[in-house]
């Protein structure tokens, strides 16, 4: 025999109406669609990547061994974000190991979303203190390689979509090997840092 409803059950399948449906069911999709877009949005273009300092190539401006030497450095800024990167003037100084030698100065500029962008940029050694350094007969007697650490700290901010600025700091710790006579480079080993 089969079982009939208590009287006090409702069944709720027979209230369900086609317009019932469409405007409960229609909304809470869409909403929930727009809040998946909005996730991946959020995780892709407002999440901020550090842009890439690369020394691409050095070469000798004036080479004066008593007092100072002037470097050409050509460097390249790619910017892996979604929003364009403007930054203030930047610094960075040059360390031979571990005793600062010189000090190299770039102008502001402003890497559009996703592009790279080049300069040139002039670097001061103090000669001196690399070779009354004891590494320096050390490193020129080893293949004439020499190896120069740098860190660079860029602040400037990101613009998304020219409505939302984030305020940045890259910081770029590096090392650089290369050969004295050519400016050629063996090695380049860069670690950096991105604080919001």
């Amino acid at each position: 025999m089969a079982e009939q409803p208590r009287s006090n059950e409702v069944d709720f399948t027979k209230d369900l109406h086609p317009d019932f449906i469409k405007r409960c069911v229609c909304p809470l999709a869409l909403l929930m669609l727009l809040a998946t877009v909005l996730i991946v949005v959020i995780l892709t273009i407002f999440h901020v990547k550090h842009p890439i300092v690369q020394i691409n190539s050095v070469g000798v401006a004036k080479l004066n061994p008593i007092s100072n030497t002037t470097l050409i450095a050509d460097v390249s800024i790619k910017n892996p974000n979604f929003a364009s990167f403007e930054y203030s003037n930047t610094t960075t100084t040059l360390y031979y190991h571990g005793i600062m030698v010189g000090e190299a100065r770039g102008p502001p500029r402003r890497a559009k979303a996703r592009h790279t962008i080049r300069m040139t940029v002039t670097m001061n050694v103090i000669t001196q203190r690399i070779i009354c350094s004891p590494y320096f007969k050390k490193d020129l007697r080893s293949g004439v390689f020499i190896t120069i650490g740098r860190f660079s700290g860029v602040p400037g901010k990101v613009k998304i979509l020219n409505l939302f600025k984030k305020h940045v700091v890259v910081t770029t710790n590096s090392t650089t090997t290369f050969r004295i006579f050519t400016q050629v480079f063996k090695e380049q080993i860069c670690k950096w840092k991105l604080k919001l």
